[in-house]
């Protein structure tokens, strides 16, 4: 990944070190521009599932200008809150206001997880959206606090058994609102790339526990071909400073 500087591959991952929240922006938009590009010319499309949560509001501002064949993208979700389908909160909504409203990608290749008929019912219809559905060209994840990814929390079935089924209906997460949609372990990682995003000091302590081998959720994303993690540098330090030059 150009403008990332490697972390290494142990501790559960490729790290990629980024100076800043800047930094890590712009790497994640050339990686993902750049799968873009290798799916669309070795397939002629793109599967894509986006990420929630605050990290990436601003890359998905800045991938909106960039360069791709934005009829090709065939957008899923890696997770979903159980709210009105017009809620802030929504991890469509967001994804909605900072990308796909900016760019043409045919309304019927976004594929929303239609969380406001609750979490089971939810879980349903998403299976029967990515049922017989490939490998993901490429899955964005973000980190928790608690070292969870998408709506995989510590202390729940995260689907990790190759039997699991593509999504899992949460019911009681342990941060608002308790019910939930998420893609499973094992489906998300079932992908030709899987890129985690991390910033902020919040981050530290989950970096730590992932990079020292504890069994956080985030772990269990295991996809063949390995994960990248870009994150911010300062998160690699002891303590949480950032690194001397």
């Amino acid at each position: 990944m150009t403008g990332a500087e490697p972390g290494g591959t142990n501790a559960g991952g490729r790290w990629h070190a980024l100076g800043d929240a800047r930094a890590l922006r712009d790497a994640a938009v050339e990686a993902i521009a750049a799968a873009a590009a290798r799916a669309v010319r070795e397939r002629g499309r793109f599967d894509v599932v986006l990420a929630g949560g605050n990290t990436p509001r601003e890359i998905y501002r800045a991938l909106a200008v960039a360069h791709t064949e934005w009829t090709a993208w065939h957008v899923y979700f890696g997770d979903e809150r159980c709210l009105p389908a017009d809620d802030a909160a929504r991890n469509s909504r967001m994804a909605t206001d900072t990308l796909l409203d900016a760019v043409p990608v045919p309304r019927s290749h976004i594929h929303v997880i239609p969380a406001e008929l609750g979490a089971v019912r939810a879980a349903r219809r998403y299976a029967d959206a990515v049922r017989g559905l490939g490998d993901f060209d490429l899955v964005l994840l973000g980190l928790g606090e608690d070292g969870h990814t998408a709506s995989l929390f510590p202390g729940h079935d995260w689907g990790t058994s190759p039997g699991s089924p593509d999504t899992l209906a949460v019911l009681d997460a342990p941060r608002p609102p308790p019910e939930r949609v998420s893609l499973s372990a094992a489906r998300l990682s079932r992908a030709r790339q899987v890129i985690f995003l991390i910033e902020g000091e919040s981050k530290h302590q989950a970096v730590a526990r992932w990079r020292a081998g504890e069994g956080i959720p985030a772990r269990a994303i295991r996809p063949d071909t390995g994960v990248d993690v870009l994150v911010e540098s300062r998160l690699l330090a002891p303590g949480g400073d950032t690194p001397e030059p």
